[in-house]
């Protein structure tokens, strides 16, 4: 079982950036792929970016490559979305998610966080 608090949304002006953290609780954190999902209002929630266990490999949406980057840090339990160059598109809620491997986890994940609201302004 994987707990997931994600933390870090507000708001910021376009081209600026913003660092989510997703605290996680349970031994068993640095064996799940990790993951960031964003729901804007009236959309889908689509997948951001994933990483896998060691932090090795990383996986992102053509949407956000080259603006977001995906880390963890597993001796604290934590996953981290460092944004930056956003774009009034980016405005949405982010969930932080955690599954058994890189493919479950941008398709199904198996936890997900409560959320955390990103506004971006024009």
């Amino acid at each position: 079982q994987v707990q997931l608090v994600e933390s870090g949304g507000g708001l910021v002006q376009a081209g600026g950036s913003l660092r989510l953290s997703c605290a996680a609780s349970g031994r068993t954190f640095s064996t799940y792929a990790m993951g960031w999902f964003r729901q804007a209002p009236g959309k889908a929630r689509e997948f951001v970016a994933a990483i896998n266990w060691s932090g090795s490999n990383t996986y992102y949406a053509d949407s956000v490559k080259g603006r977001f980057t995906i880390s963890r840090d597993n001796a604290k339990n934590a996953v981290y979305l460092q944004m930056n160059s956003l774009k009034v598109e980016d405005t949405a809620v982010y969930y932080c998610a955690a599954g058994d491997n890189t493919i479950r986890v941008r398709s199904t994940p198996d936890y997900w966080g409560q959320g955390t609201q990103v506004t971006v302004s024009s």
